[in-house]
């Protein structure tokens, strides 16, 4: 057989048998006088047996110890792991389709900033309409952003923490007036008076508890740096003076 005839009777194409001798896992058969391969039956054979493989989920390298001379017993061993790691993969799956489940079925939880979790979704859906805020706007990428990075531990925590400010009398309130100073410093200069007025707004709507006590905040750490970037000046200035305020504990 030639290697295209070969190809077609097992369902393959020439480009993957020509793989599969670059990789070792079909043998080279001999060459006519025209220099053209000749395939065997036995070559269809081992062939079909790596597609039959390679259908199962069965990686090139697993395949490569199947077909082993002294790997036959170890047939079993392989497929039996292939189960379990599909078994780990329906399982993934099974959770995921849970989780996408509950995103829409939670009010709110397809947002902009989305997909995020439900806790974040509902802290979303609670806050005040602040659609034309860009300040607004940048404090809900920074939360998604935080609950992505976070561990689960800090997660539970942060998201508690916020939740509960944003819940409490005034929340709301202290919220709307410090995305308001802070968007009005878009085109001050960082030694505006009004940039220590937003820098106190903005702490007064931080969880006491937001940074453990031994946490220690590198100004000139990089992703600092490139998230100041993102902000005017001004605001830039505030969000570090409010991040001084809430390690040294004050609020006023």
């Amino acid at each position: 057989m030639r290697i295209g005839e070969l190809a077609t009777a097992v369902g393959v194409t020439t480009r993957t048998v020509r793989h599969y001798h670059h990789l070792g896992l079909l043998p080279e058969p001999e060459r006519r006088a025209n220099g053209y391969r000749d395939y065997t039956l036995r070559h269809a054979v081992v062939l079909a047996r790596i597609r039959r493989l390679t259908e199962l989920g069965l990686g090139l390298a697993e395949v490569r110890d199947v077909l082993a001379d002294d790997a036959g017993k170890d047939l079993v061993e392989v497929l039996t792991e292939l189960d379990e790691d599909l078994a780990r993969q329906e399982a993934a799956v099974r959770d995921r389709r849970a989780r996408l489940r509950t995103l829409l079925e939670t009010e709110g939880g397809l947002t902009a900033e989305g997909p995020v979790s439900p806790e974040l979704a509902t802290i979303f859906h609670e806050m005040p309409d602040v659609s034309g805020s860009p300040m607004a706007a940048k404090d809900r990428e920074v939360l998604a952003l935080i609950e992505t990075t976070a561990t689960p531990e800090q997660r539970e925590r942060f998201m508690g923490a916020f939740s509960g400010v944003m819940g409490a009398p005034g929340g709301m309130e202290r919220a709307l007036a410090a995305y308001a100073l802070l968007d009005a410093l878009v085109d001050a200069t960082p030694d505006d008076p009004r940039v220590d007025e937003a820098a106190h707004a903005l702490a007064a709507c931080l969880p006491a508890d937001l940074l453990p006590e031994d946490v220690v905040i590198d100004q000139d750490d990089s992703f600092l740096r490139a998230f100041y970037a993102d902000f005017a000046p001004a605001q830039a200035e505030a969000i570090r003076r409010t991040m001084r305020i809430v390690m040294e504990g004050g609020r006023s």
